[in-house]
């Protein structure tokens, strides 16, 4: 990445769950037809945006993965190492499937909770071990994570800098400008439009909105 200005979207689930969804999960999935309507609006300016996917939902290869191959995207998906082979989730073949389409492998963690206040037995688990098992899944090493929640303080990006990572994805909305913790992204929601796709793509957000985005980022980096 450079220090141009780059869009990162963040993609969750996409058609009809496959499993139960967690409190707070589903208004993160989106239709087909709004996927591919959003990717038909990547395409123009790919060099400009990265994707990427959260959670390891099984959606992620059969509809997600499908529908970049057609457009000739490419995308990295943050994987759950406690669901990996679990219904409606990913599993170790559908990854190394991913890799081999071209596609990347961060981590998510392990359990889908926030790394914000952890314990030190609990950032073990999450950015260390769940990092581990699915490096022994793909058999490459893994670099990048995707922070659940966006919830993250001074302490956690400490934590993933230690533990040897090299960016960490956050959900701070904006551009990324090339500060790599945390690097901002923008998750689209079920009642996300595509004139509000155009607008991230664009960079087009108001002066006072980019100004309380930025204080909240500051404040969570100081706590």
């Amino acid at each position: 990445m450079q220090n141009s200005r780059l869009s990162i979207i963040n993609f969750h689930g996409i058609g009809s769950p496959k499993r139960v969804l967690e409190e707070g999960e589903a208004p993160y999935w989106i239709s087909e037809q709004q996927y591919r309507q959003f990717l038909d609006l990547i395409v123009p300016v790919k060099d400009k945006t990265i994707i990427t996917f959260d959670d390891g939902n099984l959606s992620d290869l059969e509809i997600g993965a499908k529908e970049l191959g057609e457009r000739q995207l490419t995308a990295t998906f943050f994987p759950l190492a406690g669901r990996l082979e679990s219904e409606g989730s990913l599993g170790r073949s559908h990854l190394l499937e991913l890799l081999h389409l071209g596609h990347r492998i961060g981590n998510h963690g392990y359990d889908h909770v926030s790394w914000k206040n952890l314990d030190d037995a609990g950032a073990q688990k999450e950015l260390v071990d769940a990092r581990s098992q699915l490096e022994d899944s793909i058999g490459e090493k893994i670099t990048e994570a995707a922070i659940p929640f966006g919830q993250y303080g001074k302490n956690t990006l400490e934590r993933l800098k230690a533990a040897g990572y090299e960016r960490a994805y956050s959900s701070d909305g904006g551009s990324y400008r090339g500060k790599p913790f945390p690097t901002p992204r923008w998750s689209v929601r079920a009642d996300t439009s595509q004139q509000d796709v155009e607008n991230f793509l664009a960079g087009h957000e108001s002066v006072a909105r980019r100004m309380r985005r930025s204080l909240a980022k500051a404040k969570k980096q100081m706590l």
